[in-house]
């Protein structure tokens, strides 16, 4: 299990991930945050950055700030 910080950008133009020196990810999605659709794309993109399963990325706080906590269990 690995708990990370990612920083959220929805409304992008493309979709990527940024890893920043501390750590952290800036991750671009292109969905708006709107009714959760940001926080599904958040989770797929990570499923298959860290090649997981979507159902072992669990946002653990930060559901609807651009800052979140997401706990990857692999």
């Amino acid at each position: 299990m690995e708990i990370i910080q990612v920083k959220v950008k929805p409304n992008s133009s493309q979709q990527k991930i940024e890893i920043q020196e501390d750590g952290t990810l800036i991750v671009f999605l292109r969905s708006p945050p709107i009714d959760g659709k940001a926080n599904e794309e958040l989770i797929k993109l990570l499923s298959k950055e860290f090649d997981v399963s979507k159902s072992c990325i669990t946002i653990r706080s930060g559901r609807s700030s651009k800052i979140k906590r997401v706990e990857i269990d692999q």
